[in-house]
């Protein structure tokens, strides 16, 4: 356990090398998946002009930035979100790039919220989005990489799924109803509040638009046919692909951020014990009112935070057993072990040879015994021990893993060594 005396600030995280080698697992998941899909990492500064944030955001998030005055007297802002860059990026860029645009970034976000479970006030987002392509096609192939995403962490169907809802359906459902269109952002955030608020509580609020909580929950729970048609889109491209599974229609999901324009998604576990893992939609004013109108591009896309998703791998216990496996494969290929104090100049010359290879190669920094030094190569988590003795050029080779050994001359120890790593 960490010394209680050395703490960082409410809300934020140290990462040890332990803390980082999970992150880092993350990160190595997120980046194969969205490669396979032929999405292009971008990147963006961590801090922006605060008046970015505030064109479309909306809901709590104004009240949540780590906002102030910087010395050349202007309004900045540490990233709450990767979205709004990116709309400012894409729309800088776009006569560069061939659409659509297929991008994603991992970066720290950081939001002044009350710290809680799977919430923090600086947390690393994964976002991934299509940018310059309004078809449901489109929302499907960035559905199928969020769930491959969770394939790809160990998840299975029994694990979770994705709400698909649409903010189009919904707008149907107001216009019904008599909601006026200026009033509308404020009909879908009582919608958002549905599942949270009491019922009483989200009946005060209808109360302003002559609505019954009554009709809310008979649209949910029957809606319709034909309620989306970009839904009947989706769930059919995502049948062709196998996913259709992973994916129910469910009309109470909205999404805070007023910037959503049609299809949005969360994805919650199976057992709703955590707040959502996951989740976006598409937004198809956002570049436009990002670039005062210069720019008209369609988009969706959608955020997953390291929070959350590491709880969740925790305890769901295959997945928690592949982040495990993973970790514990990760060690060093060669420890190497001084047997005696007269060959320092070789265990170095070796170990640099072994690196000029390409292999991950730890040595002692100072002399102990050789039963200490293979017990650091063992905590380590090196794959294999190299003692070098007074016997050389013939040195034993342990296989850790295995823990088994082998006598091996300098002449031979390139070959072995890639024999027992794998790597030949």
């Amino acid at each position: 356990m960490p010394d209680a005396r050395f703490q960082p600030l409410p809300g934020f995280r140290d990462f040890a090398p332990a803390d980082c080698a999970v992150r880092n697992y993350l990160f190595n998941a997120w980046k194969k998946v969205a490669h396979r899909y032929g999405f292009l990492e971008w990147e963006g500064p961590t801090v922006e002009a605060t008046e970015l944030y505030l064109k479309k955001s909306g809901g709590e998030l104004p009240t949540q930035l780590f906002r102030f005055t910087d010395q050349g007297d202007r309004d900045i802002t540490i990233r709450p979100e990767l979205t709004a860059s990116l709309g400012r990026i894409a729309a800088a860029y776009q006569r560069e790039y061939t659409k659509p645009l297929k991008w994603f970034e991992i970066g720290s976000c950081f939001r002044y919220e009350k710290p809680q479970k799977g919430r923090l006030r600086e947390f690393y987002q994964f976002n991934a989005d299509i940018l310059g392509e309004a078809s449901a096609w489109a929302d499907s192939e960035l559905i199928a990489l969020a769930i491959d995403c969770m394939r790809e962490l160990g998840f299975t169907q029994n694990d979770f799924i994705v709400r698909v809802s649409d903010r189009e359906a919904w707008i149907r459902f107001a216009s019904e109803h008599g909601v006026k269109e200026q009033d509308i952002p404020a009909f879908l955030g009582i919608v958002d509040k549905f599942e949270r608020d009491r019922p009483e509580e989200c009946q005060r609020k209808l109360d302003a638009f002559h609505i019954s909580r009554d009709d809310l929950v008979a649209f949910i729970e029957n809606p319709p046919a034909g309620a989306s048609e970009r839904y009947d889109i989706l769930k059919k491209d995502l049948t062709a692909r196998g996913l259709d599974g992973y994916v129910r229609l469910d009309l109470s999901v909205v999404r805070g951020l007023a910037y959503y324009t049609g299809l949005v998604f969360e994805i919650f576990d199976t057992q709703r014990s955590l707040r959502a893992v996951a989740g976006g939609g598409r937004y198809d004013t956002l570049v436009s009112a990002l670039s005062n109108n210069a720019v008209d591009m369609p988009a969706t896309g959608f955020a997953m935070g390291d929070a959350v998703i590491t709880h969740l791998i925790e305890q769901t216990p295959h997945a928690k057993a592949l982040k495990d496996a993973a970790l514990a494969s990760a060690g060093c290929d060669i420890f190497m072990v001084q047997a005696s104090e007269s060959r320092r100049a070789e265990v170095l010359a070796i170990a640099s040879a072994l690196r000029d290879q390409g292999y991950s190669v730890d040595l002692p920094l100072t002399l102990t015994k050789v039963n200490g030094q293979l017990q650091k190569a063992v905590k380590s988590g090196a794959r294999a021990a190299l003692i070098v003795g007074d016997e050389f050029p013939v040195m034993e080779l342990r296989d850790l893993g295995a823990r088994t050994s082998s006598s091996v001359a300098m002449d031979d120890l390139f070959d072995a060594v890639a024999s027992l790593t794998g790597s030949n």
